[in-house]
């Protein structure tokens, strides 16, 4: 890649190829997305176990998960990736020594799925957990009079109902991730925050490159906030909706 000094155009700073830096920003753009959705998608499975976990009636498992959700959504997401990334190696290399099997290095990329996935399902336990109880008590108790399984009165009653109460938190958790996941280039993985720094340390361009950044990021956001409107209309249908006030 070359050197630019400042008069080069625009378009040549963010072309694609050798001259530019448009398929390095690309490519991170693509690494950011694929950190969050993995590492979102982890975090509700997580926060769905642990909804369901903490409103069960065993207090170990409550008593535990309380712990859970209290320790991850107070640790910051830095220290939490740099912990696994490096003291997750060793402890693993370690354990893998004993059994006689060779070295094994955790990749940044996992290390930030897995640390971004479980602060997720931290902060998702609390927003599910919170749908689940505005569901109707009523509603559970028709379910049950009529002989459903627990696992059928959860598909067909608590979670069409608890949806569209979850929603708009779920929606933050996925804004908060896209951002979060910048926090991976601590350990060398390369996304869009880091291939902006990268980029712009060898081009002097700060302003144009970072900028570019923010509005990748801006994209992501508003195309996301769309996304889960739309879903939030559908899930809403047929519900009745605020009155105004006179």
């Amino acid at each position: 890649m070359h050197l630019f000094a400042a008069a080069v155009p625009l378009w040549t700073l963010l072309s694609w190829g050798d001259q530019g830096y448009g398929d390095e920003l690309f490519w991170g753009a693509c690494h950011t997305l694929e950190i969050s959705i993995f590492g979102y998608a982890l975090g509700l499975g997580l926060g769905l176990l642990g909804a369901v976990g903490k409103l069960s009636s065993a207090g170990l498992l409550a008593k535990g998960l309380n712990g859970y959700t209290t320790l991850f959504r107070a640790l910051p997401e830095a220290i939490l990736i740099m912990l696994l990334y490096y003291a997750g190696t060793d402890a693993l290399n370690g354990l893998f020594a004993l059994v006689g099997i060779g070295a094994l290095q955790v990749s940044g990329m996992v290390a930030a799925i897995v640390v971004l996935g479980a602060v997720q399902g931290a902060y998702s336990t609390e927003v599910l957990r919170a749908a689940i109880m505005a569901v109707p008590k009523g509603q559970i108790e028709a379910a049950e009079a009529l002989g459903m399984t627990r696992f059928l009165r959860f598909r067909r009653i608590t979670l069409p109902a608890m949806l569209p109460n979850a929603l708009p938190g779920l929606a933050n958790l996925w804004l908060n991730i896209t951002k979060d996941s910048a926090l991976v280039s601590l350990v060398g993985f390369t996304e869009l925050a880091l291939a902006t720094q990268q980029a712009a340390g060898v081009s002097k361009r700060y302003f144009v490159l970072y900028v570019t950044a923010q509005a990748i990021y801006l994209a992501i956001s508003q195309t996301s906030i769309a996304g889960f409107g739309w879903a939030e209309r559908r899930l809403r249908r047929g519900q009745r909706g605020p009155v105004a006030v006179p």
